[in-house]
């Protein structure tokens, strides 16, 4: 994916953001759970998105808007105060087979997308399985509105 000035656009992940959301993932094993990535744009490379922080979100009733917006909301100014802001978004669905982005999921980061053009996507399975079938070759990628897409 081409960044902003011209090159490949990168993500690093910290080790802090990666702990948080896949012990929230643990902690819920039979429910769906989603959360937000906090961080910026390296100030050195504007192709590099820094994501520093993780914010655990839902673990059901991922579709309820209302909790979602609030949230939302709480957590850019939060952060925003600390110099991060809202770069993406984290998914593990419910079931172990299941490396597909739903629908609301997709909603979601499309919404992060219109704030931060940038926005990654970061869906979390659950299964070895699907690592040694090669299904999952990138689990953190740019996620592409469909509203910008051509078909």
């Amino acid at each position: 994916m081409a960044g902003a000035g011209g090159g490949e656009l990168k993500y690093e992940l910290a080790q802090n953001a990666y702990v948080k959301l896949v012990l929230h993932a643990l902690k819920h094993k039979t429910s769906a759970v989603n959360g937000v990535l906090l961080g910026r744009t390296s100030p050195k490379n504007e192709n590099l998105v820094q994501i520093e922080d993780s914010v655990p979100l839902f673990h059901n009733h991922l579709g309820l808007l209302p909790p979602l917006e609030i949230s939302l909301i709480m957590i850019e100014e939060y952060y925003s105060t600390r110099g991060l802001g809202i770069v993406g978004y984290f998914h593990a669905n419910e079931r172990f087979d299941d490396a597909e982005l739903g629908n609301m999921s997709k909603n979601i980061a499309d919404h992060i997308s219109r704030y931060f053009p940038q926005a990654a996507v970061l869906l979390i399975t659950r299964s070895l399985k699907l690592y040694r079938k090669g299904k999952i070759a990138a689990l953190l990628c740019r996620f592409v509105s469909y509203a910008s897409m051509a078909f």
